[in-house]
């Protein structure tokens, strides 16, 4: 009995009275949350978003990022958005105009509404994101919208034209802030109390109302579906007698804080609430698109072959991008510490650099961005500049004179000339606080060179959404002018550096770059490089 109590791996670690609640409850959930567990979990839960959007066919599916990725086929989606969670957070609500979505209001606007996908781990119904950031955003646009119609029929009032014969169709319409019930009454009157507020900075952020008033004929209003919400299948509402484009939101999966076992037709797992949240954690390299692929041999593979599975098709995958020269990190995954946390633990142990045969040996070729999305490289009006991902970079040689690669994990080696390529190995905000300042100053004057010289310069960086987005802020803030057109950066010498400034210059950007993410840190190096910029002339000025 003394033996076999020393060999216990918890005996040697202090005995079983050491191990503390907390410390049981995280080796059970980490049985538990298993890939095999949040794949299944994930497919369980697109099989709900597919019946949803089945009961609005005309309706386009659309995914919120990056959770929603996971939860319906590339196929399936006909764009993504980006609302945050934490712009919805108690006391800490925002109208971002960093991210306004406009894409997503002229597409509701064209096919009558959409359907929005997301989830939450965090034992809700429907994340921050849809109970608060959407609905601020949908009565934001609605104002807006009410208040340019309004100036335009009473500046029209004398001599009609064809935008206020359109607009002045539309009556009572609706600007209120539509809420679910569960938001409490304090917070709601907080929300309501600085709607005005967020109307102006929208409205002063040079954002195109009007085509958004010539789109939208009736107000954006939030609807909130889950798999816990009743729909009657006989008595689905149309479309057209809603007297409001509806925004449907469907959060994906079941609300729940505890993991439950269910059964399918060969092995037991536990359900995840919110599986594809916080895909770094668990994912293992896999990415939707992947995941969609190959779902039926993931899935059927059971859980002792799902980790194997997934290894062989990221490498693959990897392997199949090195080929064609684009940007293929090594994937790597990180065993966990303990090796004694029962039967679920075999899977978890297999890592990703040990890829197992398949049979046949095909190669993989796919994106890791939303098929539907047709754009390679997204154009920033008629500047010259265009961003994208260097993953993306191969099939838009063609399309560019050169090329800035802000990527620090790849390089383009077949473009030897100086003038047609600069690397400049830029990192985010959380791994260097100024990165992206400190190479701002060779990213411009290489850009001024190029866009001298009559050049198209495509702006790369790993994803296409972040670092490339604010380099190319830097440069239409720097050397155009305020109609965007480029003017060697003499409208910036005569004009005053603000937020408001730059924030107009961000929504031009965003425009046509409807991926773009910017951080905030890195939105703050963008602003402090151009006031330093500014005060180099200054002092040149007294000088």
């Amino acid at each position: 009995m003394a033996a076999a109590a020393a060999e216990s791996p918890d005996y040697a670690a202090g005995g079983p009275s050491t191990l503390s609640i907390y410390k049981a409850a995280r080796r059970i959930k980490r049985r538990e949350s298993t890939l095999y567990n949040a794949l299944r979990s994930v497919a369980d839960d697109a099989a709900f978003v597919a019946e949803i959007a089945a009961l609005w066919p005309a309706l386009p599916l659309v995914a919120n990022l990056r959770c929603g990725l996971w939860y319906a086929p590339p196929r399936a989606l006909a764009a993504t958005c980006y609302f945050k969670s934490t712009d919805g957070h108690a006391g800490n609500w925002a109208f971002s105009t960093a991210r306004l979505n406009l894409h997503l209001a002229l597409l509701a606007g064209e096919r009558g509404g959409c359907i929005i996908v997301d989830s939450t781990r965090r034992g809700k119904r429907f994340p921050d994101s849809m109970s608060k950031t959407i609905p601020i955003w949908c009565c934001v646009l609605n104002r807006a919208i009410e208040r340019y119609r309004l100036q335009t029929i009473n500046r029209s009032a004398a001599v009609p034209n064809r935008d206020s014969e359109r607009i002045s169709c539309s009556s009572n319409w609706d600007n209120s802030v539509h809420l679910p019930v569960w938001v409490l009454d304090t917070e709601r009157n907080a929300i309501e109390g600085r709607i005005e507020e967020w109307t102006a900075q929208f409205e002063s952020c040079g954002a195109d109302i009007r085509s958004l008033s010539l789109s939208l004929q009736k107000p954006l209003r939030p609807l909130w579906i889950s798999q816990r919400t009743r729909i009657w299948l006989n008595e689905v509402p149309e479309l057209e007698s809603w007297d409001f484009t509806p925004i449907i939101l469907v959060s994906a999966s079941a609300s729940g804080a505890v993991t439950t076992q269910r059964m399918s037709s060969e092995f037991s797992w536990h359900y995840i609430p919110g599986a594809g949240d916080d895909e770094e954690s668990w994912a293992r390299g896999l990415t939707p698109p992947l995941f969609w692929k190959h779902s039926y041999d993931l899935l059927d593979g059971g859980p002792d072959l799902c980790n194997q599975l997934v290894a062989d098709i990221v490498e693959k995958d990897r392997v199949y991008r090195a080929q064609r020269g684009e940007h293929s990190p090594q994937i790597t995954a990180k065993p966990l510490s303990s090796t004694h946390d029962g039967p679920y633990s075999t899977g978890d142990h297999t890592s990703i650099m040990q890829p197992m045969r398949l049979d046949p040996p095909t190669v993989i070729a796919t994106d890791t961005q939303n098929s539907s999305d047709s754009h390679t490289l997204f154009w920033i009006g008629t500047s010259n500049l265009a961003v994208a991902s260097t993953l993306q970079v191969g099939d838009a040689l063609a399309e560019v004179d050169c090329i800035l690669n802000c990527d620090s994990t790849s390089k383009f080696c077949s473009i030897s000339s100086e003038n047609s390529c600069l690397e400049l190995p830029i990192v985010g905000s959380k791994d260097d606080r100024f990165s992206l300042m400190r190479n701002l100053p060779k990213a411009v004057s290489f850009a001024k060179r190029s866009l001298i010289a009559g050049k198209k310069l495509l702006i790369c960086c790993q994803n296409g959404e972040d670092i490339s987005v604010c380099v190319a802020l830097a440069i239409i803030t720097r050397l155009y002018d305020c109609d965007g057109c480029f003017d060697y950066g003499n409208s910036f010498v005569r004009r005053d550096v603000t937020k408001l400034e730059m924030r107009k210059r961000l929504v031009f950007v965003c425009k046509y770059a409807v991926n773009a993410r910017p951080s905030r840190g890195n939105l703050r190096q963008v602003y402090g490089f151009l006031c330093n910029e500014k005060e180099q002339f200054s002092c040149s000025d007294m000088v």
